[in-house]
């Protein structure tokens, strides 16, 4: 099957009001501003859809869909036999009452060998590895006890004398198998070969009450033959950052890995952090994060750029995805009718029921798609979105150099790494979504899992799934009844010109009243603590803009107050501001953790006024723009 790519990097699917800045813009971004999607496999079709598939959230996963009435009903009375049940009737387990389950490694090839010496990996799909950080009296700094309760975790386990110990591997935990996965991907839009788990490993499946599957990982827990050059070791500020925002992501709304507990090693871990030769010592530390699985697009990628010996690896790593994660889409028949016409040709129409791949690549776009317009609405920028940071599940995954915007800048990059082409801007993501999405589908081809009009049809469902979450996010975001495009493509670009705080602003928004004989000189009033040495021309600029908006949601049947009630619950207040993060982190590195706990209850209502805390919706002091705070390089 010939593949053909568009020779540009980037698939122009960002929402036109990102881009339409006036002259008086002083972004240096060249932004395109088109909508056409011009990845193809084949020659473009109109997708017309008779009905859409709609996808199941990621957090769904359950036991296979094929065990038997027995299976079933063993799993059930081995659940209840194990642990306690608490006063509201949860089930609560100590550690070692987990109940292991370990597909992953029972059901996939692995590499014969256990040693961590670097090499290439061929022909697996993990390497068993141990733990072998080196501790010295390790301490629990910080929990999350939201995701104690996903593993039926019992509070008072993180209170155990021996639970430092034990998750951060010095210890082994009884019953589990750990190992490292092996994958590959596209870094910066270049194929790097053979990536893994360098300093990830991962130390088995739980499966809960419920009979969700949760795989629990240690980062920074040690070497693994997919370290390279490297020590296996993670650093406290990259940790803290890593806990702090896969949380923080989660009480936003936003589909993420958790993190159930930050640990220090009581060792200290040499890095450069700006790869500029200025290496120095540092704290090390361990996050356990937890996710119902770690595959990423380039578990994938790996074995189909290693040939036809190792195709069929493909095939076994999408069958067991399926199984364990996507349950729903084995018990689809022709029944359920999910065609799809993608032209006008007889033959152009594209049946999900007849090939479970397709309706599984359709799924993982219309999920990520979903993803990025919800990085959009709150301003998030992951930083490095290569293809080894992609879930198969639509979760945000890997926290390096991310940030959340402050002054809004399309082409914002949190990381220094990207710095020369902003590859990974904020305005970007939509694009690379769709690009990663692209390698995804060309590997499932090449193994002969898809065809051609099977892949277009994902491709295409990315970009409209994108295009419909992210204008219904925005339209939620201005309390609008309907997407207007050009008051939201008006409202950024004066955001753009003025660097008007992202977060703050929509949160300020929500008071304005819809009155529309409210005078000139007090239109701009609620906007007067983020609209910041304007002058006449902008000043006038953004009154004409109010006079649109009022007009647009006075028209409205809400009052005032439910308009703002509906705005502050998806307008957060608080959110993970990269000072925020460095005030926690140096406070840490003296061994004061009380505001990384901080940090972590305020994040877990980020929509509340929470009275008393609003030191924390400031905007960021100047000090929050030098390197190392406002943006970050790859080291940890």
């Amino acid at each position: 099957m010939l593949l053909r790519v568009c020779p540009s990097s980037f698939f122009n699917l960002r929402p036109l009001h990102l881009f339409s800045f006036s002259a008086t813009t002083t972004a240096k971004f060249p932004f395109c501003p088109s909508l056409r999607r011009e990845f193809r496999l084949s020659p473009s079709f109109r997708s017309s859809s008779i009905r859409r598939m709609e996808s199941t959230p990621a957090s769904s996963s359950s036991s296979p869909v094929n065990d038997s009435a027995a299976d079933s009903l063993a799993k059930d009375l081995q659940n209840q036999s194990l642990g306690g049940v608490d006063e509201g009737g949860m089930v609560i387990r100590k550690l070692e009452d987990f109940n292991w389950d370990h597909s992953f490694v029972k059901e996939l090839p692995g590499d014969p060998r256990t040693d961590v010496m670097s090499r290439e990996v061929l022909h697996a799909c993990y390497t068993k590895v141990s733990p072998s950080v080196e501790v010295d009296d390790p301490q629990l700094v910080a929990w999350s006890e939201s995701v104690a309760e996903l593993l039926d975790l019992d509070p008072k386990e993180f209170e155990r004398p021996d639970f430092p110990l034990l998750l951060s591997g010095a210890k082994p935990l009884p019953g589990g198998m750990s190992y490292a996965q092996c994958y590959g991907g596209h870094q910066f839009g270049m194929w790097a070969g053979q990536l893994g788990d360098g300093r990830a490993i991962t130390l088995g499946e739980v499966l809960n009450s419920k009979g969700e599957r949760w795989e629990l990982q240690l980062k920074g827990a040690g070497r693994t033959p997919y370290s390279r050059f490297a020590d296996g070791l993670a650093v406290l500020r990259s940790s803290i950052r890593e806990f702090l925002c896969s949380e923080s992501m989660h009480f936003l709304g936003i589909p993420t890995t958790r993190a159930l507990c930050l640990l220090t090693t009581g060792q200290d871990v040499t890095r450069d952090m700006f790869y500029d030769g200025n290496a120095k010592e540092e704290p090390g530390a361990i996050v356990c994060r937890v996710s119902q699985s770690f595959l990423r697009f380039g578990s994938y990628q790996i074995h189909a750029s290693r040939g036809k010996e190792d195709l069929d690896i493909v095939r076994k790593l999408a069958d067991y995805a399926i199984r364990h994660h996507f349950p729903h889409i084995e018990s689809m028949d022709r029944s359920d009718s999910l065609s799809f016409k993608t032209g006008d040709e007889d033959d152009s129409v594209v049946d999900l029921t007849s090939n479970k791949y397709a309706a599984w690549i359709v799924e993982i776009a219309e999920r990520t798609a979903t993803l990025v317009a919800r990085w959009q609405g709150v301003g998030f920028t992951h930083g490095v979105l290569n293809t080894d940071n992609m879930s198969i599940l639509g979760q945000t995954i890997d926290y390096g150099p991310f940030g959340f915007l402050d002054a809004f800048d399309p082409s914002y990059t949190p990381n220094t790494t990207d710095l020369p082409g902003r590859r990974y801007c904020f305005a970007n993501q939509p694009d690379i979504g769709l690009w990663n999405i692209a390698q995804f589908v060309k590997t499932l081809a090449v193994a002969q899992l898809i065809n051609e009009k099977e892949a277009n049809y994902a491709m295409e469902r990315y970009g409209e799934r994108f295009m419909d979450d992210y204008q219904a996010i925005m339209s939620k975001k201005l309390g609008l009844s309907k997407y207007n495009k050009e008051l939201i493509s008006k409202l950024l670009n004066n955001m753009a010109v003025d660097k008007v705080d992202y977060t703050n602003f929509f949160r300020l928004l929500s008071t304005v009243e819809a009155n529309p004989d409210t005078p000139e000189k007090e239109l701009l009033k609620p906007l007067k603590a983020v609209l910041l040495d304007i002058g006449k021309e902008r000043k006038e600029a953004w009154i004409k803009w109010m006079r649109s908006y009022i007009q647009e949601v006075g028209g409205g049947e809400i009052s005032d107050e439910e308009r703002k009630a509906k705005m502050d619950s998806v307008n957060p207040k608080y959110i993970l501001r990269n000072y925020l993060c460095q005030s926690a982190i140096d406070a840490a590195e003296q061994g004061d953790f009380s505001e990384v706990n901080n940090l972590i209850r305020l994040m877990k209502r980020p929509y509340e006024d929470q009275p008393g805390m609003e030191k924390y919706a400031r905007l960021p002091p100047a000090w929050a723009y030098r390197p190392g705070v406002c943006m970050l390089s790859c080291s940890s």
